[in-house]
Order: structure tokens, then sequence, then C-alpha cells
């Protein structure tokens, strides 16, 4: 006789990001086998990243911040019940209670119930115009109200992480915004008096009103029933159409309440190191969680970690090193566009320990670091610059005395000797997310034959959570592949042998004029790729001279440069004249907006100050450019690796704090790089004051203006991994700026890697900010000759790419939809209206092909395909 074994139930309660990677976790056990798992969710979709739920106000979807990877539920057989909640917990029977009536039996039940928003209990607090911040269907409550009309003013309630992430959207949004704080400084949890003033300072100097050390005594209401108003404490009313209440959350501990498992005395299910309650069937993990520390952690990484215990601990893997005791609670983020950081012991609670200090309020930089007695670096506060977070924080969690001085760790680059990941022990934790030691890192390198930053991160998890540690983890490989004795191969691609910077000089030296001739004599044969192509493309257009669209030069064009225009989502492209510093006349205004309404495209004006047309097919391309070229505009260069914009402040000429006038300077320095091909794209800008509102330290290169002359800033950039830009020289005059900032540019065209922004070529260069400072300023190699006739050569022989385009037939040519059908619509080219403009249509909707010059008033014409 057999006996059959049924399998055991596994009841996941939350499918969060902790939830999910309990998932992840679980199934990757050996003893995982022969567990029937159902997860109930609380919300209508599965789970998504909410530490980076602000990126949906820009843009990013629902599936883009989705964290359940396609087909991981089915190949697994994980039975995921979206919007049915657990209501009720029998443990004597082992089951729970779904909200949809289902009653389900559990071997084992793991809470990740999360947290909730915690709103005061002030009077008015549930008025209409009230909202949290927590999920997805928060978000889409809180855009809707802010778009509608009356709605101008919104309030959040507090100034910790959450609720500066949520000023930014509605600063976004275009709410006047205000910020009330109940602490005497933002993030005080976080970040220290000196780091909280300045982070205030950048916060209000981006227009958001921020009040500390007031509290909200209720909200006030007109005769509707809408928010009007908010009390404080101070007796001051604030004015608000809209109020965000971000001041903390609370564990969702109630399930664990009602079936009498024990919580903390201000929240949390109480566990054990291996994530279990008094109930050895319970598990609980995330923020519902109080760890054996006595703290509830509401940061991703320690969420993994508990869940992580718990996945191994069920399926009976759990060893010592892997129970939950506590966690690293640094955190690194960007707040409305700044930078800060916070580890370890932020505020020298150790007794015994020192501060080491650096600060500068005129770049808006702050850092300091705790030390210990012993020499260990204990904690830090990271503002406005946080580029060395990356090693601070293993070399904080490391707990071993410094072996590099403290104050080298603080001070800007090229300022100190460079440290690097060598300085951190094997047993530092490089990845908080997944709790990936340097040594673990190295051993993947050097025992599990990984080559590469992908085959890592594969292999170890490192890098796969928040991704804050991405750069160290590739530095550290590159370091473990060269102590190892392997060859780098820095090859620009399997054509070509030599970098970027080698075929630069080749091509320069050699006087090389196309990519055959290059190929022929330089190469490994073949015909070219996508890698070399373009990277080639540029250095000749640079250097050789002539049209892009020219012969050979045609064919290694990628698809933008290939049109001159930026191709879209849906297959259309943009149209980007150059403003030169933002400055435009009324008539040309009127011709852009003549030229938009008659081929019906989007505008839209960008944050480097000038105007983008959206909805071009490239049959209208030349049409469209025909117009602006005789209206005495010119190409912005959107599509290529060159020098976009020049973005400007209004300066002395208008402004009553401006010291120089920054729109004149930007217009001159836009038309004297126009068409600079780059490894990369280029963009800068003047400040006219130290008030900086064009933002230039954050631009490959920028100008701030002083009384004495002005600052040259260079290798800052925005996008994903922000950095801000270093003081290269101070105070100069006009002519010593243009020709420092000349050299400072083709010094990077000549030495940089292919695709490598100026901020990445900075870091890697060797000798960093202080070798360019010796190369631009005293000409330490002898070249800076050779550098400034390069730039005069660009000066002279610069052309506009379109205008030259339209008095040639043969390169009009290509300016087709179709070979056979010229001027016919691209049926697959489809737009539908909003706002009284157009956008691209999504694949479920009914779009329609824009037909040339139909336009009605204000609304578009649409034809069905």
């Amino acid at each position: 006789m057999t006996t059959e074994h049924r399998p055991r139930d596994l009841v996941l309660v939350g499918h969060g990001m902790v939830g999910q990677r309990f998932l992840e976790a679980f199934v990757e056990q050996p003893g995982a086998a022969g567990w029937r798992i159902t997860v109930l969710a609380e919300e209508p979709r599965a789970a998504y990243d909410r530490v980076h739920l602000t990126s949906w106000f820009s843009g990013t979807s629902a599936e883009e911040l989705s964290l359940t990877p396609a087909g991981f539920l089915a190949e697994h057989g994980i039975d995921l019940r979206l919007a049915d909640p657990a209501v009720a917990i029998d443990r004597a029977a082992r089951t729970v209670g779904c909200a949809s009536g289902t009653v389900l039996h559990y071997d084992a039940l793991v809470l990740a119930t999360g947290s909730y928003p915690f709103v005061p209990p002030v009077p008015g607090h549930d008025a209409a115009g009230c909202h949290v911040y927590r999920t997805i269907e928060d978000l889409e409550r809180i855009r809707a109200e802010a778009q509608s009309d009356g709605t101008t003013i919104g309030v959040v309630v507090g100034g910790g992480l959450l609720g500066l992430e949520a000023a930014g959207a509605l600063t976004a949004l275009g709410l006047q915004t205000h910020v009330v704080e109940f602490a005497p400084r933002l993030m005080a949890i976080q970040i220290d008096e000196g780091g909280g003033q300045l982070l205030r300072r950048k916060i209000e100097d981006l227009g958001v009103n921020v009040h500390t050390g007031a509290g909200t005594q209720a909200i006030l209401t007109g005769e509707d029933g809408r928010v009007r108003a908010m009390g404080l404490s101070d007796g001051r009313e604030l004015p608000a159409d809209l109020v965000v209440f971000s001041a903390g959350v609370r564990p969702r501990d109630q399930l664990a309440r009602d079936c009498d498992l024990p919580v903390g005395e201000r929240g949390g299910i109480v566990v054990d190191e291996r994530c279990r309650t008094r109930d050895p069937h319970v598990y609980a993990i995330g923020e519902c969680a109080l760890a054996v520390d006595g703290k509830v952690y509401g940061l991703v990484a320690p969420g993994y970690a508990m869940a992580e215990t718990a996945a191994r601990s069920l399926a009976g893997e759990l060893r010592d090193e892997h129970h939950f005791t506590g966690a690293d609670t640094s955190t690194k983020l960007k707040l409305l566009g700044v930078d800060v950081a916070s580890f370890g012991d932020a505020h020298g609670a150790t007794e015994g320990a020192v501060d080491v200090l650096y600060s500068d309020s005129r770049s808006g930089v702050y850092k300091k670091l705790v030390i210990g007695g012993d020499g260990q670096l204990l904690g830090g506060v990271l503002v406005g610059d946080t580029e060395s977070y990356g090693l601070l924080r293993p070399l904080a969690i490391g707990g071993k005395p410094l072996t590099t001085a403290p104050g080298h760790l603080v001070l800007p680059a090229g300022l100190a000797p460079a440290s690097g990941p060598v300085a951190l022990p094997d047993e530092a934790i490089v990845c908080s997310c997944h709790n990936v030691t340097k040594g673990e890192i190295r051993a993947a390198v050097a025992e599990q034959g990984c080559a590469t930053v992908p085959e890592v991160k594969k292999c170890t998890k490192a890098g796969t959570g928040c991704g804050s540690c991405v750069k160290l983890l590739g530095a550290i490989v590159a370091d473990e592949l060269a102590a190892g004795g392997v060859t780098v191969d820095n090859s620009l691609c399997e054509h070509f042998g030599q970098t970027r910077s080698e075929l630069y000089e080749i091509v320069r030296v050699a006087g090389i004029t196309g990519f055959s001739e290059l190929l022929d004599r330089y190469g490994r044969g073949g015909e070219g790729c996508d890698l070399c192509k373009p990277a080639v493309a540029s250095i000749l257009a640079g250097l050789a001279g002539g049209h892009i669209l020219d012969g050979e030069q045609g064919a290694l064009q990628d698809t933008n440069d290939h049109f001159l225009a930026n191709l879209q989502r849906n297959g259309s492209y943009s149209v980007v004249p150059r403003i030169p510093g933002g400055e435009i006349t009324p008539q040309g205004l009127i011709t852009i907006g003549e030229i938009a309404r008659d081929h019906g495209l989007y505008t839209k004006i960008t944050g480097g100050q000038r105007i983008d047309l959206f909805g071009a097919t490239v049959d209208q391309l030349p049409r469209i450019w025909r117009r602006l070229v005789d209206a005495g505009f010119e190409s912005g260069h959107a599509y290529g690796k060159s020098l976009r914009t020049v973005k400007s402040c209004v300066g002395q000429t208008w402004c009553r704090y401006g010291v120089q006038d920054s729109v004149g300077l930007a217009i001159e320095l836009e038309l004297r790089y126009r068409g600079l091909r780059s490894p990369h794209k280029l963009k800068a800008a003047v400040s006219g004051c130290a008030r900086e509102c064009a933002e230039a330290q954050g631009k490959d290169f920028g100008v701030i203006a002083t009384s004495a002359g002005w600052n040259l800033y260079v290798g800052g950039n925005g996008g994903m991994t922000p950095r801000h830009a270093d003081l290269l020289a101070a105070d100069l005059d006009k002519e010593t700026l243009l020709r420092t900032i000349d050299r400072f540019l083709m010094f990077y065209i000549r030495t940089a890697d292919r695709l490598e922004r100026t901020s990445v070529w900075l870091e890697r260069i060797e000798g960093g900010l202080d070798h360019v400072r010796q190369v631009v300023l005293e000409d330490s190699l002898g070249i800076c000759g050779e550098l400034d006739s390069l730039i005069d050569r660009h000066i002279a022989c610069y052309q506009d790419e379109w205008a030259a385009v339209l008095a040639d037939p043969d390169r009009l040519r290509r300016f087709t939809s179709f070979v056979n059908a010229p001027g016919a619509p691209d049926p697959t080219v489809t737009f539908v209206p909003e706002r009284d403009q157009i956008r691209p249509a999504r694949p479920d909707e009914d779009g329609r092909v824009l037909t040339p010059a139909l336009i009605a008033g204000p609304h578009l014409e649409v034809h069905s395909a």
C-alpha cells in the first residue's frame, strides 16, 4: 500500500517588493519542492517598484515599474490572487479568510503586509482634496486633482524621504508647493543640522516653500467641503487646494493583532532571528515586522534580507549567517534634483566619535564623516555630491580602521589622492540590497569565471536591487581581472583592436578621410558593425569634414543621423531648431507656431530652452526644414552626439541679481560649438550669478558669473547617474574662458571612449581633474596649440547640415517613407488627439494617420488610415 503525500500549502499575504523577493528567494531553494504557493494581494496589480514610484509622474508606466518577471508565476505554479486581501487568520485551524469569501489552508503563512501611511488625526484630515502617497492609485488621484481647474497650491505634510518625493511630484505637476515638517529640519532622521540647512536652501531655490518646526493643527475646508487652507501650530494659515500626507508609515499588523500574535508597543509583528512569529507556522517580513533588535525597517534592503531569511528557513536551508539580527539603513537618493546620502552613525551618537567636515556653500556641497576613536568610519552625511557614497558605505559597514586619511575621503575630486575599491576589505558589503560582499564579487570573478558585470550580477545578484552599487561593482570586477593577469580587452569592437581615442589619433595623424580606408589599413577585416560605424563616422565628421550624408559617410550613420532627426516611439520624427541661449524673437515664435499648425505637429518647450516639434514623418522633414531655414533657423543637432544647447538665465541684462551678461555669452558659446561632433552629447549652461538659475553645475561644461569674471565648471551631467560638475578655473576673463573651454572640449573629444560622457571621462582619465587642469591651463602635454587649431578649424568649416541637405537634390532623395510612392504617408505612424494636440497612438488605440496641412481652428483634423 502506498501513501500519497499532499503538497504543503504556503500562503503569502502581500505582494509588494518584499513579497516578490520572498517568492524569488524561496523557489531558488532546493527544499522548496513540494510546496503549493498562493499569494493574496490587496492591490489590483502584481508587485511593482515602490522605491521609484515617483517616476510614474515623469512617464514611467506601471508595466515598467513591475517587479514580476514575465512567466515567473506560471513557471513556479504560483497562484496570485489580485485585489483579494486576507481579512482573518485562524491559527488553530491554520486557515486564512479572504475578502472574496475564500478560505485557504496553510502549512506555513508568511505575512508581508507592509505598512500604511500615517495621517495625523487632525480636524479635516479626511476632507476632499486630502491624499496619501503610497500606491499607483494614490498617484493617479493626485495627478487628476492637480490638473483640475482651481487647483494651484499643494501642501505636503512631512519633510522626510517620501514627503520630499511628493513635493517634487506636486512641483512637476505645476503646483505652488509647500512642505510642512514638525522637526527642526528636513530629513531629520537621516541627516544632521549642517546637511539639513544646505538641503533646505537647495530645495527652496527650486521654488518649494519649506516650513520646519511647524505642526499641522487642522485642515480647513470651504462651504463645498473641500480643502481651502491648513492651520499650523504657530498660528499661521497656509492656503491649500490639495494636501498630501507623508508624515511617516505604520506597520500593517492588524491581522496579527486579531489572531493574538505579539506586536510591539509601537506596532510591528514580533519575530525572531528566523523571521518567525510566536507561532512557528507564521512568519512576518518587511515593514510589518518588528525585528529582534527592536526596529521596524522601512527600507527595501532590510526587507529583502528578511525575505531571504524566511525563505531559507521555510525551505530548511537556513544557516547561522543568514539569521536576521539587524540591517544597514544607508540611504542614497535624489530629491527634487538634489543628491542626498546618509549611512551608518550619521549623527555621531557613538561615544568618542569625531566629525570630519567639508562644506562649500557656494558649490552646494556638504560632506560629514563620523570617525570612531580607533579610526573606524562610523557613518556620514553627503548633500550635493554623493559620488563617494559607493566607497564610503562599505567602509563604514566593514568595521575596520581606515587606511586612508579621512580628509581625503571628503575632498572634491582632484584635491585628494584617489581612493578606490582596493581600499575596501573583502568583508565589506558592496550590495546592501542582497548583502553581497566584495569578497563574494571577487570570488565570482576568480573562482566562477565571471568576466563582466552582467555575469557577476547573475552569479551574485549584486547590483540587481536599487542599483546604487553598480559603479563600484564594475570597478571591483576590473581590479580583480587585472589582479588575475587577465587583460581587459578595450577594443572598440571585433573590427578594430584600438580604442576610440586611438582611432581618433590614427585618423588625425594619417589624414584618413573614409571608413573603408581606415578599416583596410588598421582594421581586422569585415564590413564594420553598429559599434564602430557611428563611432568612426563621428570622428570623420570632426576631422575629415564633408557632409555626414555624403558618399560612404551616409551609410555609417545611425537612424537619427541618417535622417537628421530623432526617431520617436511610433516611427515619427522630431524637429528641433537651434535657439541659441534660449533667446528667440516674436517672429521666430510665430514661424515655429505656423509650421507646427500647418503640419499638425505636437509642440513642447524643453528643459534645454528650445521648442521641439514632434510627429513629423520622413517625407515631411525637408518641407518643414525649408520653412525653418528660410526663417533663419538651423539644426539644433538633437539627433547627434554633439552640442545640444547652452542654457542661460536672463543675467545682468534683466535680473537684479545678475553680475554678467549670461544670455550674450550663452549665445556666443552655442554658436561657437554648434555642430561639434563628440563621443557623447554635450550640454552646457551659463548662469549670470551664484544663484545658478541655469543649473550650470549639472552640465558637461557650465559657466557662472562672478563680479571679477567667469567660473568654469566641467564634468557634470543629469540622467540616470547624475554628477555635480567640478570647478576647473575661477574668475576668468572672456577670452581666457573661451580658450579654456575650447581646449577642454577638444581634449575630451580626443581621449574619450565611445559614448563616454564628460563626467565618466573625467573620473576615468588618469589624474582626473587635476590632470585636465594641467593640460588645458598649463599645457603640460604641449598640445594646446593642436587643440586650438582643431577648434578653430571646426568654427571656420561649420555648415548647417539641414541647409546643406536642402541645397542638394541627391541628399533630399533619402527623405521618403516609400521609395516607390514618394509623399505617401506611412500607415504605421498613427496618432490620437490629446489636449488640443497629438500624441503617438498606443497599440490598443484606434490611431489615425495625419494628412498634410489639414487643421481646423485649434483642433487637428485627422483621417482614418
